[in-house]
């Protein structure tokens, strides 16, 4: 596996090694000694099958519940987004995108403090996240996804949104506690 850092400190995308022949292909899509450097116990595991368009985010948790993800797409493909929203970062308020697919098979980590969404690009996109701690309702907050003041490019006009994240706080109102 290789791992690459971004441009916002303790994100990571990893490139898994792969083998393939005429009978398919495989790969390690978590290895323990891989985040060998990160102390991580993964306590739950989520999928979503999402139609072309689809958006949902930007989800977090908040403390003590927060949560680090292990995400990747087992079929389709999405736009990723991670939003810093640790407000002692000098890249608060800044995000990072990937594309992730079944054809490129990265994985992208992000530790507790990010608010994440994505974008299906496909129908019946299949996206599956490990997490770090158990879901919380009583915990759970979200940014508006096209809040002006974050200025993500999803890249798709009219994406189909949930009520609940399209009556998200804005980030410029939001007051972090992270």
């Amino acid at each position: 596996m290789e791992t690459i850092k971004t441009p916002i400190e303790g994100l990571l995308v990893i490139k898994p090694d792969i083998f393939e022949d005429d009978r398919g292909y495989f790969f390690e899509s978590w290895s323990k000694k891989a985040f060998q450097d990160i102390s991580l116990e993964f306590v739950q595991d989520n999928q979503s099958l999402s139609r072309k368009g689809a958006l949902r985010g930007l989800h977090f948790q908040n403390p003590p519940f927060e949560q680090g993800k292990l995400v990747r797409v087992i079929k389709g493909a999405v736009i990723d987004v991670a939003v810093d929203i640790r407000k002692n970062s000098i890249t608060y308020g800044q995000h990072f995108a990937i594309r992730l697919s079944e054809e490129n098979k990265k994985i992208f980590w992000m530790p507790p403090g990010f608010a994440h969404g994505f974008l299906a690009l496909e129908d019946d996109t299949i996206f599956v996240y490990k997490c770090t701690q158990i879901y919380n309702k009583e915990s759970e907050g979200s940014l508006l996804w096209d809040d002006s003041d974050l200025n993500i490019d999803w890249g798709f006009l009219n994406p189909l949104v949930s009520e609940k994240d399209m009556g998200a706080g804005s980030f410029k109102d939001f007051k972090s506690d992270f």
